[in-house]
């Protein structure tokens, strides 16, 4: 794959290998989410098409399809075209891409499409090309990305109740795409991980630090977009293009004269992150550029809101004394203003009217006039005055005289920007060899803004900074959109998930909060892994390098699918790419099917998963799932608990939910029954389906026990897990770890004559 943002002027190259489900295509080219996909022809035969091609068409419905001719996926094309156009810093990749064919000729069809189609064509030596693998981030593919979520809330598109609504408090464009393309692909590398999180607590710990980082960030303009301008050169030499080369030169001077700020800011920073932005910063080629720059263009120029106000510092962009030829159109321009201006106040004399000289991009100058346009209706203003609109309490019109001054003003104008066109790109051409310094810049604001945001997360909640071990321990954690939503803090639960049992099985009534706790822990493990605080009083992860959902249970009518077929394909999906680093999330399977069938595959799946030591959570309905416990010791039964009240006006018992989680399998049975009743189901239908149920109850239900010598077993098992753990990640020291074996050994010996009593209870 070759991918360009026409936006920012950078070619992101992958080459990867891929199972027969394209699981990691789809995901990649989610978070890329692009406007158009191009690929060969031969690919996207009617009646013959691949795979692939049909995979990408379902899943991006809204996005155009190209077909080049395959002659254009020509590798040898492909490291010419990087050869030329790559910048000198990132030369590099030409030897980690010189013998992937397969990416060196998408991105030489990618480029001949971009100039042919896009007209479009960039200097030699502009680009930052480099190339990305899958290795070092966690897959999420697209469907837990939707369920978790994650960019796009599922009642309401417009809202922001998700994880990059809670997480961003970016202040610029990069920041705001660094932080999307982070959610969607957390990293692995505890290394890195690690790094971010020391930046965070700096931010949280160096108030002074914060708040002057946060009001340099947010000066900053669209650092890539401006490069991207910058680097493409035009075909037509166009009006349009000359004032966008003006204005971004503006653009480029007001950014350069934020890098002293920006490292002035993080001159006493102490995180080797931190002191690596800064030490980016120390580029003299700012300075140099800055210095180029202001031999031309005014120190004043600058970025200002207002179309007008742009207009000005366009025109009196470049310096008096440069070009003669460019002072004698400015000062014919200045005249022209001046007499609009005059004439308007002339016309306010004549008819005694409030009138004011306005300006928009569209129409050039007019006149407005505010009034109480009840009082003053349009047939009663003169005549000379014409393309009258009116809005609220005010009129806007002209008049002849002034829409031919308004042809002057831009003849002019266009003058003056051909000029000042024609300085600013002899002006680029001798910066050219030095812009490529901004390539850093932009990656070193957008990091910042993103760590910012994470920083400023925290201080509107109380978030902890999370650990890496081989378990996934949190305690009091809680729900980060769920705590953004409602008015009060949630329930918060502790998870406990370790090698030595590593499926936990979760009962509980409907609505008693098991989807949301599945979704609390893959949203926690995601901010953990893209270096955020997680909200909890403690927090230990392992890294997970993929995170599966299982958990919409909607029928889709797009691909034909009822909602068992497509429980079905998401768990087939699960179990060919999951692995022993994969956390896995499922929620009530086999929903879709009669309850035999379901427990079948509920069963199977879990042994499954049993095995391959992924961590896996578990939601069901189907209590005798929960008995997989007796044959497998690294199952850990959980529930929600459910309080009974008494409700005396009505004489029945209505459902507390305490949104806690404990040990063991729910005591409710029949909970479904219950909600029936809840609901305006008649009474005697339920009537009977409790008596049907209590029959069924009767025929099928045998419970299986555990048996004493199980539980022996179960209790060696547990000493054995905890002792390789302490081994592997202890950092006590020597008494405290002899006082903690010793405990162990303690309740090893309770537990094991706890089981040796068994069966003589069980007989009596």
């Amino acid at each position: 794959m070759a991918s360009i943002d026409l936006k920012s002027p950078q070619i992101i190259l992958s080459q990867f290998a891929d199972n027969t489900t394209y699981a990691k295509v789809i995901t990649k080219l989610k978070v890329l989410s692009p406007l158009e996909i191009i690929m060969s022809n031969t690919a996207c035969v009617v009646g013959n098409s691949t795979k692939l091609f049909t995979l990408v068409t379902e899943n991006f419905k809204n996005v155009n399809f190209t077909t080049v001719q395959r002659k254009y996926f020509n590798e040898t094309k492909g490291l010419e075209y990087i050869e030329q156009l790559c910048i000198a810093e990132f030369s590099s990749v030409l030897m980690e891409v010189q013998s992937r064919y397969y990416c060196l000729a998408a991105a030489a069809a990618l480029l001949k499409y971009v100039e042919f189609i896009q007209n479009s064509v960039y200097a030699p030596k502009s680009l930052k090309i480099y190339f990305q693998g899958s290795e070092q981030t966690a897959m999420i593919d697209s469907s837990s990305a939707q369920n978790l979520e994650l960019l796009v809330n599922n009642q309401d598109y417009r809202n922001n109740h998700t994880l990059f609504g809670v997480l961003n408090y970016t202040k610029t464009a990069g920041g705001s795409r660094r932080l999307r393309s982070n959610i969607l692909e957390p990293l692995v590398d505890v290394e890195t991980i690690n790094m971010r999180l020391d930046c965070v607590q700096e931010l949280l710990q160096d108030e002074e630090l914060f708040f002057g980082l946060q009001s340099v960030i947010s000066r900053f303009l669209d650092t890539e977009q401006l490069l991207s301008v910058l680097v493409q050169i035009p075909k037509q030499d166009t009006v349009n293009a000359a004032e966008s080369k003006i204005t971004n030169l503006i653009y480029l001077k007001h950014t350069l004269e934020l890098v002293d700020p920006l490292k002035a800011t993080l001159k006493n920073c102490s995180t080797p992150l931190l002191r690596a932005y800064y030490g980016s910063l120390e580029d003299n080629r700012f300075g140099l550029i800055l210095d180029k720059i202001r031999t031309v263009i005014n120190d004043d120029a600058r970025y200002t809101k207002g179309c007008l106000n742009m207009r000005t510092q366009k025109c009196y962009a470049v310096r008096s004394n440069i070009s003669e030829f460019l002072d004698i159109a400015r000062r014919t321009y200045t005249e022209i203003v001046d007499d609009i201006a005059g004439m308007i106040s002339q016309l306010a004399e004549k008819y005694g009217l409030p009138l004011r000289t306005s300006f928009s991009s569209a129409r050039g100058f007019f006149i407005q006039m505010t009034t109480d346009c009840a009082a003053l209706s349009s047939d009663q203003l003169p005549s000379e005055f014409i393309k009258i609109s009116k809005m609220k309490n005010s009129y806007s019109f002209t008049s002849a005289d002034l829409i031919k001054m308004n042809e002057r003003c831009q003849e002019s104008l266009r003058e003056i920007y051909h000029m000042t066109y024609m300085i600013v790109c002899k002006l680029l051409s001798e910066i050219y060899e030095y812009i490529h310094c901004l390539y850093k810049l932009s990656d070193t604001v957008s990091m910042l803004d993103m760590l910012l945001s994470f920083a400023h997360a925290c201080t509107l909640s109380d978030y902890v900074r999370p650990e890496f071990t081989d378990t996934l321990a949190i305690k009091q954690g809680w729900h980060p959109i769920l705590e953004k939503i409602s008015a009060e803090k949630p329930v918060a639960n502790n998870t406990y998930i370790t090698e030595g049992s590593n499926v936990l099985i979760i009962t509980g009534p409907n609505m008693s909060g098991k989807s949301t706790y599945l979704k609390q822990i893959a949203l926690c493990q995601i901010m953990a892994q893209i270096g955020s605080y997680v909200p909890a009083e403690y927090a230990s992860f392992r890294i997970a390098e993929q995170i599966f959902t299982r958990i919409s249970t909607d029928d889709d009518i797009e691909t034909n699918s009822s909602t068992f077929m497509k429980e079905m394909k998401e768990i087939a999906y699960i179990l060919h790419n999951a692995n022993d680093k994969s956390l896995i999330l499922i929620d009530e399977l086999g929903r879709g099917t009669n309850t035999e069938e379901g427990i079948g595959v509920s069963y199977a799946v879990c042994e499954h998963l049993l095995s391959i030591k992924a961590f896996t959570l578990f939601t069901t309905h189907f209590l005798e799932l929960c008995h997989i416990d007796t044959l497998y010791l690294n199952v850990e039964n959980m529930h929600f608990e459910v309080q009974h009240v008494k409700n005396t006006s009505r004489n029945k018992d209505t459902i507390l939910y305490t949104y806690k989680l404990s040990r063991g399998l729910t005591e409710e049975k029949n909970y479904g029954l219950k909600a029936a009743e809840a609901s305006s189901l008649p009474p005697s239908i339920v009537l009977d389906a409790r008596e049907i149920t209590t029959q069924i109850t009767k025929q099928i239900l045998q419970n299986q026990r555990s048996s004493p010598e199980m539980d022996r077993w179960r209790v060696v098992y547990h000493l054995a897990t905890r002792l390789v753990q302490t081994a592997r990640n202890s950092q006590l020291e020597p008494d405290r770890l002899r006082t903690y074996l010793s405990n162990l050994k303690k309740k090893y010996e309770e537990d094991q004559t706890r089981a040796a009593d068994l069966p003589e209870r069980t007989e009596e």
